[in-house]
């Protein structure tokens, strides 16, 4: 694998975290109940400064538009995926049907982002071999 690969690959590992702490994030505010449970509230100010850390690392390498619209798919999926578990919300199957939608985007962005083969350069003819016909044919 060469370099522009693993770096590519190691972005979106960590454009991938920064969607995990994203939606711990969002959960973590939720729990907050407007920030006035400060366990809550300070689990929240540690996730929020993880997503972004982490996403700020992705970004060097990942463009910032579909940086940004994979880590807030990731979140948004996330934590609305979760909330159910966590705050005894309901998720009703067309919600869960778009959620879908957004995770089968999410990973086309990806699919999308892979390094597209180049094509093979053509060799140009030597500089002596285009003189010596150039020459022939004033002859």
């Amino acid at each position: 694998m060469s370099d522009t690969q693993h770096s590519s690959a190691n972005s979106w590992l960590m454009l991938l975290l920064a969607g995990a702490f994203e939606v711990g994030y969002a959960l973590s505010v939720g729990g907050s109940h407007g920030f006035t449970r400060l366990t809550w509230s300070l689990v929240a100010v540690v996730f929020f400064l993880l997503t972004l850390w982490a996403l700020s690392v992705a970004l060097r390498t990942i463009d910032v538009g579909i940086g940004y619209a994979v880590w807030a798919g990731i979140g948004s999926a996330g934590a609305a995926l979760l909330s159910p578990v966590f705050f005894d919300e309901a998720l009703t199957a067309v919600q869960a049907l778009w959620l879908g939608v957004i995770i089968v985007g999410v990973v086309w962005l990806k699919l999308a982002d892979r390094p597209r083969s180049a094509p093979e350069p053509v060799a140009a003819p030597a500089v002596g071999t285009r003189l010596q016909e150039t020459q022939g044919a004033e002859r």
